[in-house]
């Protein structure tokens, strides 16, 4: 008796189905809104009104003339956007697709901008918060999660970018003191920060280890690095050291080995994943109104199949890209997550959107490379976002490896 009920409920079912249709809404194709909770809608818009009102407006001039502004980490204090996923210390303890939505609304305006938020949140407060201890906590989560202090994660050295596990950088054991001496490259943050969280070999074991540094530390310098064509609204620096004494108690000592900084840049590259979606967003929606306001051969752009194709493909990978995301930070949240997911998504979104950025400004023609229309500082940003916290092909030998079980990382002597 039930299969033919089930039958017939089914097939009223899918003749409603096939005659109930939503407008289609380019701007949130497959209803992204729809899968979310009511407190990361609210959280979601709160950040793009921010972002919109104030990070906008700056934008243009800072990514001109390199110039930070360090009010923006108070602002970002404010809203409640540092350490969202963090309980206490005046984090708002929020999930990680809310922690991705306000990425993806903060990189809408620029990469930088997310940079510096995603550093502070992933990459310095999160460390402190999973491998610290309740003093450490204390000290430093209240202030970083407000802004008054900014941070920076120093991994990268000039010679050991996607091989950290050869980092040079070493702390020896003194009377009641680490002594660090090294150099890290690459760092955001670092000729402004306040708090350094530096990975080091200890000499006595060889193992890797996170301290805790702070500005005025003897021999402790972070010059900026000048001349860069990509993320020019964030300050990026060198991380020195010299001989710089780092009390025991700055010691992180819940962790050892890579998974300690991975684990910090698992969570950002999380978040990159989001944000670089965002930035692609914003390129379609500029280019698709230069398309439908620039007139060629007496009609629109928008009218001619080539442009409509390109904002097909960029929809449609924008889309699918932001289902990801939401999936793998719903697994976040419940303790199912990989690592290999996180590359997944952090090498979808990045190469896509680097794509997206490339295309959508071609539409623009010579427009295109004006920093008025934005699209062109999207697409130089994302050059560096498709390469900073692991590689596009670095993530792929990620994925690889989970596939076959073969690390192909380095090639055996």
């Amino acid at each position: 008796m039930l299969a033919p009920m089930i039958r017939h409920a089914s097939l009223n079912i899918r003749r409603s189905i096939a005659t109930e249709f939503v407008k289609f809404d380019w701007t949130d194709p497959l209803n992204l809104t729809s899968q979310l909770k009511e407190d990361e809608i609210i959280m979601r818009d709160a950040a793009r009104s921010y972002c919109q009102s104030k990070l906008m407006p700056r934008i243009i001039e800072a990514n001109r003339h390199e110039t930070i502004d360090r009010d923006i980490f108070r602002e970002f204090g404010e809203m409640g956007m540092l350490g969202v996923t963090i309980d206490g210390y005046g984090c708002a303890g929020a999930s990680s697709v809310a922690y991705g939505l306000i990425a993806r609304e903060v990189e809408r305006v620029d990469s930088g901008y997310r940079s510096m938020m995603s550093v502070q949140s992933s990459l310095v407060m999160h460390p402190i918060y999973a491998y610290g201890t309740d003093a450490q906590k204390e000290k430093y989560l209240p202030d970083l999660a407000s802004g008054a202090k900014i941070g920076c994660f120093g991994l990268t050295e000039p010679n050991h970018g996607s091989d950290p596990g050869s980092m040079e950088t070493v702390a020896r054991r003194g009377d009641g003191v680490f002594v660090l001496n090294g150099s890290k490259t690459w760092i955001t943050n670092s000729p402004i920060a306040d708090v350094f969280i530096v990975w080091a070999k200890t000499a006595d074991d060889g193992k890797i280890r996170g301290f805790i540094l702070e500005k005025g530390m003897a021999g402790l310098s972070a010059p900026a690095i000048k001349g860069k064509f990509s993320l020019r609204a964030s300050v990026t620096g060198m991380i020195q050291m010299d001989d710089v004494e780092v009390p025991e108690e700055n010691l992180l000592p819940h962790v050892a080995g890579l998974k300690g900084p991975f684990g910090c840049l698992n969570n950002a590259r999380y978040g990159i994943a989001w944000g670089a979606l965002g930035a692609a967003e914003f390129c379609l929606a500029q280019a698709r109104e230069y398309a439908l306001n620039r007139k060629q051969f007496n009609v629109p752009l928008a009218r001619f199949q080539l442009i409509q194709k390109k904002f097909a493909d960029a929809n449609t990978e924008i889309a699918i890209g932001l289902q990801a995301c939401l999936q793998v930070g719903r697994l976040k949240d419940e303790g199912m997550s990989a690592p290999e997911m996180v590359s997944i998504i952090k090498r979808n979104s990045c190469g896509k959107a680097l794509d997206i950025a490339r295309q959508m400004r071609d539409i623009l023609g010579g427009n295109g490379i004006s920093d008025e229309y934005h699209i062109i500082r999207h697409a130089m940003n994302l050059e560096a976002v498709n390469t900073y916290e692991g590689t596009h092909d670095v993530h792929a030998l990620i994925i690889g490896r989970g596939i076959t079980g073969i690390p192909a990382f380095g090639v055996d002597a």
